[in-house]
């Protein structure tokens, strides 16, 4: 059975095909591989965050980005929040958006 994509709301998706042409390119193709293989695909793509954050790290000729996402019963896979990276640390601020995004998206699904 294979996992599908959504969206936390039409900006996340905005905001996630307005990246880079690189950035995009890879956001595409590991998406494509997670509805197949699920969301874990593992060191360098996917990192865990605890409490069920994951973060799908995107590298490209035009720099780094992450795009957090969570997992739901019957193999749904939530994108976050998208952002482009300008510092070697994760900003708090957009972990903190992930992170209250996260806690909406279980309660609504439970």
């Amino acid at each position: 059975m294979l996992y599908s994509i959504h969206y936390y709301s039409a900006a996340v998706q905005a905001d996630i095909t307005k990246l880079p042409p690189t950035l995009r390119a890879r956001y595409f193709n590991l998406t494509d591989r997670m509805e197949i293989s699920g969301p874990n695909l593992g060191k360098p793509h996917t990192e865990a965050f605890g409490d069920g954050l994951f973060e799908l790290r995107l590298k490209g000729a035009e720099g780094i980005a992450r795009v957090f996402f969570c997992t739901l019963v019957g193999r749904r896979i939530v994108m976050l929040h998208s952002f482009v990276k300008k510092t070697d640390k994760t900003p708090l601020a957009e972990r903190r958006i992930a992170e209250t995004r996260l806690k909406e998206v279980k309660n609504a699904d439970a």
